[in-house]
Order: C-alpha cells, then sequence, then structure tokens
C-alpha cells in the first residue's frame, strides 16, 4: 500500500495551485475535493444550503470516496487536496491512520475577503461558517498533534507565495516526498480536472486556469473594515484558530528568506 497525502485546507487558500503543482510531478494520482464532492452532492451529502434542486451525484458517499482513495493507494502514492469540515463525521482513529496529513493556512481576512468578491461575482446569497472550515481544521489539527505526540506539517499560503520553491521543496522534505522543481511551471488553459462542482468557466478557478505556475507573489494586506459586518464578526472569531496553527508552520532555514 502507498501513502496517501492529505492537503486540509480552507477555501481561497491557494490550495488548488498547489494541488495542480502536485499534478504536474506526474508521480502521484491527484484528487480535487473528493470528500467535498461528497459533502455537496453525494447520497449523504451534509452541507448547507442544500435544496431539492441542489445537483446530486447517485451512489457517491464519503465512504465511498475513502475506499476509492485506498484502491487508488494500491498502485500509486495518492496526494488529495480537501477540506477538513467535508469529513469530521468520519474522524477517529480508522480514518486518521489511513493518510499523511498536512495542513494549508491562510489569513482569514484574506479568505473571507476572496470569498465575498467570489460569491459577488456568481450573483451566489453567500456561505455558511461550517463552510470555510476554519473550526474543523483547528479542531482536526489539535486531535492529529494529540495522536501522533507531534504537530502535523503546516503551510502558510503568504509563505508559499513569497518563496513558491523553497516552501514545496520545504514541504516535500517535512513529507518526505522528491522536491521535483519542474513541477512549478505550467501552460495557460483548461482545469476540468478540478471542475466537479461547476464548468470549465468557473470564476473559482479562473486565477488558476489563467496562471502558468506557482510564482513569487508580494504579500497583499486587506483591510477587513473593507468587508461586511457579519464576515467582521467571523473574521475576529476565526482569527485564533489560523493563528495558533501558524505557529506551527514551516519556516525556512535561518539566513532564508520567509
Amino acid at each position: 500500500m502507498h501513502d496517501i497525502i492529505i492537503l486540509w485546507a480552507t477555501p481561497r487558500s491557494t490550495s488548488t495551485a498547489f494541488e495542480w503543482m502536485m499534478r504536474m510531478r506526474g508521480d502521484m494520482a491527484c484528487f480535487h475535493e473528493p470528500f467535498g464532492e461528497a459533502w455537496y452532492q453525494g447520497d449523504d451529502a451534509r452541507a448547507p444550503r442544500l435544496t431539492p434542486e441542489s445537483p446530486r451525484k447517485p451512489g457517491l458517499t464519503s465512504a465511498g470516496v475513502l475506499e476509492r482513495l485506498r484502491a487508488a493507494a494500491q498502485k500509486h502514492p495518492v496526494f488529495s487536496k480537501d477540506m477538513p469540515q467535508y469529513t469530521d463525521h468520519m474522524w477517529g482513529e480508522d480514518f486518521f491512520a489511513r493518510f499523511r496529513h498536512s495542513f494549508l493556512i491562510r489569513d482569514p481576512a484574506k479568505v473571507l475577503a476572496s470569498l465575498q468578491r467570489s460569491y459577488v461575482k456568481t450573483g451566489s446569497a453567500g456561505f455558511e461558517r461550517n463552510e470555510i472550515g476554519f473550526d474543523e481544521q483547528r479542531r482536526l489539527f489539535d486531535l492529529l498533534s494529540e495522536r501522533d505526540g507531534t504537530p502535523p506539517t503546516v503551510l502558510d499560503s503568504d509563505d508559499l507565495l513569497e518563496d513558491p520553491y523553497r516552501m514545496v521543496e520545504a514541504w516535500c522534505a517535512a513529507m518526505g516526498v522528491p522536491f521535483i522543481p519542474e513541477a512549478l511551471s505550467w501552460e495557460p488553459g483548461s482545469r476540468h480536472e478540478v471542475l466537479w462542482y461547476d464548468g470549465d468557466d468557473s470564476i473559482w478557478h479562473e486565477t488558476l486556469r489563467n496562471s502558468d505556475g506557482l510564482k513569487p507573489q508580494p504579500s497583499k494586506p486587506v483591510d477587513i473594515g473593507d468587508l461586511p459586518e457579519r464576515l467582521q464578526d467571523l473574521y475576529h472569531d476565526v482569527l485564533p484558530h489560523y493563528r495558533h496553527l501558524r505557529s506551527h508552520r514551516l519556516r525556512l532555514a535561518p539566513g532564508a528568506a520567509n
């Protein structure tokens, strides 16, 4: 049985770009939020805001996703990007033991600002708290830290974007996989592999669709005061969770930029 490496992220955290880099490696079977697909569209869907008209996929279940990942790992190393809120009903020793866990975090001000812009573009009514996953990300991190006696690997999106080469290299070393620099570059184009939620013109993956790799980007601050009051309150609620995980984040060696 090969390893199943999983990256537990929040929305709008550069996670799909990171996943695309993992796809470019060519040495792993990669999955895009398979538990999320079941959470939103499966027979046992648990997402908020579901209606009788919501898209559903008969036969898709969370347990079936777990078995699909396990079956893939019989043949190849596996990488999956997902969000912890999609799986909290499954948490337990059998679930935890299936994976090699890592986390991707991002400043909640940037997450909430990006979500707000995207939902305005789509004309959607917005999102519920348990769709952004900061609470669940903190709980899962603490459970795994206690279980293993050491914190899981944590990568911060700001660090990743500031120095993609060295931060990906550090993540690979922490996870025990070879670093493949060539995987950080790709051609712009369709990203149909990550589009189970919507179509090829999805605004959710517009940046990735137009990108040509993980390239250094300056950090841009967000004024939380520009967000609606509900999101400002949510920001202050979840900020301690982000700060807790950030205190355990991967850091470059002394003397290297971070």
